[in-house]
C-alpha cells in the first residue's frame, strides 16, 4: 500500500525510532511489576513536558477519550458549566456536559479571533457560578489558538475549575499547566507527539481530583472514570488492561520531544514562514488572529473544489493534506506542521505541491511559496540569532 507524507494536522509522520520501539516484545502489563515502573516514569516525563507536577495518566483511546472522562469525571446532574465556544471543538465539549446531565452555559466568540480575554472577565463578572470550564488551546479545525496562560488564571480567580483541550497544541506549543492553573489538560499521541492514533494524554490537579471524591453522586462511567487511575501505581491495578506497544512508542516520542531544545522555537517559526508564503501567493488564511504554530488554515480560492484539490495534490506529489469539517467543510483546507511534520524540507515540499496543484485549477500564486518560505525560515533564524548574541 502506498503511503504520502501525511500533512494533515493529525495523525501526523511517525519517526522510525517511535515505530521501533512498537515492535518491542510485549509483557502482561497487570502482572509485570517493571511494567508499572515504565508506565509511571512514561507519566513522568510528559509532565516535563507538560511542565507540571501534577498527575499524568495515559489512556487507551484517542483524544476524544480524553475529553468526554473530563467531562464524565466531574460533571453531576444540574452542574453548570461554562464553555468557552469560538470553534467547533470549543462548543463540542457541550455535548459530554449535556451527557453527563450538565447544564451548559456558553461564552461564545468570533470564531476568526481568539477570546477575548477582557469580553471573558466582563462576562464573569455577571455570572461565574460554574463548577468548571472548558476551553480549547487549539481549535484545529478553524487554527485559532486561545491564550490559556491569560485564560486558565482568571477563571481560577472566581473559584472555577479548568478544563483544556491542547489535543492539537501538546507539545508544538508552550505549556504551563501549573503556572497557568489548569485542572485537567488534555492531549493525544498523533498530533504534535507523532506517535500512532490511539492514546489520550491526561493531567489531574489536586483540585480536580478532590472535586471527584467529593461527588454526592458516583461517577457514570467505567471507561471514562479518571479517578479509577489515581493509586494505580499504589494498589498494582491498572482498571483497564494497558495498550503495551502504543505505551512503548508513546514513551519514545515522549523523549523525541524532550532531547528537541529547538522544538518550540521550531513549531513557531514554520508556521509564521507558512503563513507568510501564503500570503505572498495572494491566498487569504481563515482566522484574523490567534494563529497556532502547528496548523495553517487557508481559504480556498474561488472555482476550486477543495476535495479535488487535495485529491490531485495526493495522487501526483504524494502529500495529504486536510480539509475541514462542520461549517467550514469545502470552504478551507488545512496544513499541519506539528511534531514531526514541523520539519522545513517537509513543509517546502508540502507548499510547493500545493502550488503546483492551485495552478493546475487555474490559480496562480503571486510569488514562489517554497522559496518565500524558506527565505522567510532564514531571515527568522538569523534574527533570533542575533537576538541571542544581544541577550548572552
Amino acid at each position: 500500500m502506498r503511503i504520502p507524507y501525511i500533512m494533515t494536522p493529525g495523525p501526523t509522520e511517525v519517526s522510525e525510532n517511535v515505530r521501533i520501539a512498537r515492535s518491542i516484545r510485549c509483557t502482561n502489563p497487570d502482572l509485570d511489576n517493571k511494567f508499572y515502573d515504565f508506565y509511571k516514569e512514561t507519566c513522568n516525563r510528559l509532565g516535563k513536558v507538560l511542565n507540571t507536577k501534577n498527575e499524568v495518566r495515559v489512556l487507551c483511546g484517542e483524544g476524544i477519550l480524553g475529553l468526554e472522562a473530563a467531562c464524565a469525571s466531574l460533571t453531576e446532574k444540574g452542574d453548570r458549566v461554562l464553555v468557552i465556544d469560538n470553534g467547533i471543538f470549543g462548543e463540542g465539549f457541550a455535548d459530554f456536559i449535556r451527557l453527563y446531565c450538565g447544564k451548559v452555559v456558553f461564552f461564545k466568540a468570533d470564531r476568526k479571533h481568539a477570546i477575548n480575554i477582557e469580553d471573558l472577565k466582563e462576562f464573569l463578572d455577571k455570572d461565574n457560578d460554574f463548577k468548571y470550564a472548558t476551553v480549547v488551546h487549539c481549535d484545529t479545525p478553524s487554527g485559532v489558538l486561545n491564550d490559556i496562560s491569560k485564560i486558565c488564571p482568571l477563571l481560577k480567580k472566581y473559584g472555577i475549575l479548568t478544563v483544556v483541550d491542547s489535543v492539537a497544541a501538546m507539545g508544538g506549543e508552550n505549556l504551563e499547566v501549573d503556572k497557568w492553573n489548569i485542572d485537567i489538560v488534555i492531549g493525544g499521541s498523533q498530533k504534535c507527539i507523532s506517535a500512532p492514533p490511539g492514546l489520550t494524554i491526561v493531567s489531574i490537579s489536586k483540585d480536580a481530583f478532590s472535586s471527584m471524591e467529593n461527588r454526592k453522586s458516583p461517577i457514570g462511567s467505567f471507561y471514562c472514570n479518571l479517578l479509577a487511575w489515581k493509586n494505580y501505581y499504589e494498589d498494582k491495578w491498572f482498571p483497564y488492561t494497558p495498550p503495551v506497544s502504543d505505551i512503548y512508542g508513546l514513551r519514545e516520542a515522549v523523549d523525541n520531544i524532550l532531547k528537541d531544545k529547538e522544538i518550540l522555537n521550531r513549531h513557531k517559526n514554520i508556521a509564521s514562514s507558512t503563513r507568510y508564503a501564503v500570503r505572498k501567493a495572494g491566498l487569504d488564511l481563515y482566522t484574523e488572529d490567534g494563529y497556532s504554530s502547528t496548523v495553517t488554515v487557508i481559504q480556498v480560492p474561488d472555482g476550486i473544489q477543495d476535495n479535488k484539490l487535495r485529491e490531485y495534490m495526493e495522487e501526483n506529489y504524494d502529500v495529504m493534506i486536510a480539509g475541514s469539517f462542520g461549517y467550514l467543510k469545502g470552504e478551507v483546507i488545512r496544513i499541519g506542521h506539528m511534531g514531526e511534520n514541523a520539519r522545513y524540507d517537509k513543509v517546502s515540499y508540502t507548499l510547493y505541491a500545493l502550488q503546483q496543484s492551485l495552478e493546475k485549477f487555474g490559480f496562480k500564486c503571486a510569488c514562489d511559496m517554497s522559496s518565500c518560505f524558506l527565505n522567510s525560515v532564514k531571515n527568522t533564524e538569523n534574527n533570533h540569532y542575533k537576538h541571542n548574541l544581544v541577550c548572552q
